[in-house]
């Protein structure tokens, strides 16, 4: 059992993930063209598509303090995706050489539809990277999910979202009872030698150092085949507030910041939305925006190739500045 020492106090009821910041100005993110002080607003075309994302729906078993697509047990602003509405898009995505499909929730494994998704776009070549908290809806399809990797192997990778290698923060995040159905998900995929990976997060006062070493030492100590050190097995995400201050991101933070527009995660990915009460599913530029109507991009894949204005605070503290991305 990892420790259970705290690296902040956690009040009652709080994210420990909540960013310490100034409000954001209301004058910034409004225009998609130009920032608060007037200056061209950053773009990101699309490169390539190596990655499509599919929202299976918000309705999760769990309602996190800070979850950023507001996922819970009753929520479901985006409805269960079908496995006809996936096949769909699969079909249109042929000939474009997509390397990974990502299902994401929510929790996927509530949707009724899960194992047919998964399937069929394993049967399409794809890889496939499914996000999941490794609890009861998972555990729920066990037998399902031992064919799957018997028939396809390491194509398909499911994450599990650990959100600090102690309890305390884990489950003042995700809840009381949370932190041991978890591990428990995780001990019986690696125990079956599935492809496994874990998302965590970075706590302010933490480095990366720590973490990582902090994490390995509860894998090891728990059995758990995942290498703590790879960025790929284990990814931690920066904190993310969208009512926190952060910079605008303007065409001259390229140079200023040694970043390049083709490393953005929208410019690899797009996602896939049922929202509720839309009569079919739309594209949307980024996995972290599915309601944000400046990030709807079409009904198609092909309507979605066109580029993206980093016009919200995610795409500044997350991606930007925090170098993060959802893909594998």
């Amino acid at each position: 059992m990892a420790t259970r020492s705290l690296s902040r106090n956690v009040p009652t009821g709080a994210s420990p993930f909540a960013v310490e910041a100034e409000e954001l100005a209301r004058e910034k993110f409004v225009d998609p063209l130009v920032t608060a002080k007037g200056e061209a607003r950053a773009t990101v075309g699309l490169r390539k598509l190596d990655t499509l994302w599919f929202a299976t729906g918000t309705l999760c078993n769990l309602a996190c303090a800070n979850c950023y697509i507001e996922s819970s047990p009753t929520n479901d602003a985006l409805i269960y995706m079908s496995a006809q509405h996936v096949a769909r898009f699969l079909d249109e995505i042929g000939p474009l050489n997509v390397r990974e499909i990502g299902f994401t929730g929510g929790e996927p494994f509530m949707n009724p539809d899960i194992i047919a998704m998964i399937e069929g776009a394993l049967r399409c070549q794809h890889e496939v990277l499914v996000l999941s908290n490794a609890m009861k809806p998972m555990r729920r399809h066990e037998a399902e999910l031992l064919r799957l990797r018997h028939d396809h192997g390491d194509r398909l990778t499911i994450r599990v979202s650990i959100d600090h290698h102690t309890q305390e923060v884990h489950e003042a995040e995700r809840g009381p009872n949370s932190w041991e159905p978890m591990l428990d998900g995780l001990r019986w995929l690696s125990a079956n030698h599935f492809s496994i990976a874990a998302a965590g997060r970075s706590l302010a006062g933490e480095t990366q150092e720590q973490a990582r070493s902090a994490y390995g030492a509860l894998f090891e100590a728990q059995g758990i085949a995942i290498d703590a050190a790879d960025p790929s097995c284990l990814v931690l995400f920066p904190e993310m507030d969208a009512a926190a201050d952060v910079p605008e991101i303007t065409t001259e933070c390229w140079g200023i910041l040694g970043k390049s527009p083709d490393d953005q995660m929208c410019a690899s990915s797009r996602m896939v939305v049922h929202r509720k009460g839309e009569p079919a599913p739309r594209v949307v530029a980024c996995t972290l925006l599915p309601y944000d109507p400046g990030f709807d991009l079409g009904d198609t894949i092909a309507e979605a190739n066109g580029a993206v204005s980093l016009n919200h605070p995610h795409c500044a503290r997350f991606c930007v500045l925090g170098g993060a991305s959802c893909s594998a």
